[in-house]
């Protein structure tokens, strides 16, 4: 399956609220509303795309980067979230957005953060090269609950040193 990236448009924006608020989804990010999805698509510090099935050319998530601005060349992967599950979809989103960021972007480090109960999001981002810097433990209150973040990132001479093996 082969997926495309293209940016976001005004018109995407209930397709993108209402992937938030999938309950499989919701419980895993900090869900915006769409007013600020809609003021993210004029900034040009950030990249708000959305992913599709370059197959079937439906839309199956969005991504949200940051920093494109950035004087340090660190890009935040603030957030992916994908409406059909399962289906490999986000593995290969992330290997899209690794290359952008290295290859086209010329970022020096990609990093992210995720809650530390989303396990098996976790493991994919380790399984592709994403290195784990640590924890901000407990720095978000979900409902009566504190919930921990793993900060992970890559450099791009990991990137380089992932992509040659």
């Amino acid at each position: 399956m082969d997926i495309r990236l293209r940016p976001t448009a005004l018109a995407d924006i209930p397709y993108v609220y209402e992937t938030e608020q999938m309950e499989e989804n919701r419980a895993y990010i900090l869900p915006w509303e769409s007013t600020r999805h809609e003021q993210s698509l004029a900034n040009p510090d950030i990249r708000h795309l959305i992913v599709e099935d370059a197959k079937k050319g439906n839309s199956v998530g969005y991504v949200i980067l940051a920093g494109l601005a950035n004087p340090h060349a660190s890009i935040e992967f603030m957030r992916i979230t994908i409406s059909e599950k399962r289906k490999g979809y986000g593995r290969k989103v992330l290997q899209e957005i690794k290359r952008l960021a290295f290859d086209e972007w010329g970022a020096n480090r990609l990093w992210l953060d995720v809650k530390e109960e989303n396990r098996r999001v976790l493991q994919l981002y380790l399984s592709e090269g994403f290195i784990m810097e640590g924890k901000l433990r407990e720095c978000l209150k979900t409902n009566d609950r504190y919930e921990s973040l793993i900060v992970l990132s890559m450099l791009a001479r990991e990137y380089k040193s992932w992509t040659q093996t």
